[in-house]
């Protein structure tokens, strides 16, 4: 369901209209390899984790790690918000982090490989609190040879 500040509580659109937004030109489609020879990561925003690991907190822009063989019994979501639903993640993970949809490509041959981790921000936080986070992240996708990430905005 797509929101508008104007549909919004006033106390909950000034919050929001107080967040400083990067803008971004139009970047052309870049070229590369296919798919097919492609290692892909799921980086979410729903706020996800596995049970025991530190929940997310009000501007928290870190991230949780998500090993590729957790079951989907072990993910928890700590992202809290009224204008947030979670129903569609209670029914099904893949909703919020689509893993079971990238090991059937993965199988049928459509994507090369999948990370050995996947990544999970909470969606409601300055841009700024993720920048550092954000930096050590592409270290680790590097390092995992992965060259083409998942984004699933939630």
């Amino acid at each position: 369901m797509v929101r508008r500040l104007s549909d919004m509580p006033e106390v909950e659109a000034m919050h929001l209209r107080r967040i400083e937004c990067p803008t971004y030109g139009d970047t052309p489609a870049l070229s590369g390899k296919p798919l097919d020879e492609r290692r892909v990561a799921i980086i979410s925003t729903a706020g996800l984790h596995k049970r025991g690991d530190r929940p997310f907190r009000p501007g928290d822009g870190s991230y949780r790690i998500i090993p590729a063989e957790t079951p989907a019994n072990e993910l928890v979501m700590s992202h809290i918000s009224v204008n947030f639903d979670r129903t569609g993640f209670q029914q099904d993970l893949n909703v919020a982090f689509p893993i079971d949809r990238l090991r059937e490509l993965v199988a049928d041959g459509t994507v090369g490989s999948m990370a050995s981790v996947h990544y999970s921000f909470m969606g409601a936080f300055p841009p700024a609190a993720a920048e550092p986070h954000a930096a050590h992240l592409a270290g680790l996708l590097k390092a995992d040879g992965v060259d083409a990430a998942l984004l699933v905005p939630v």
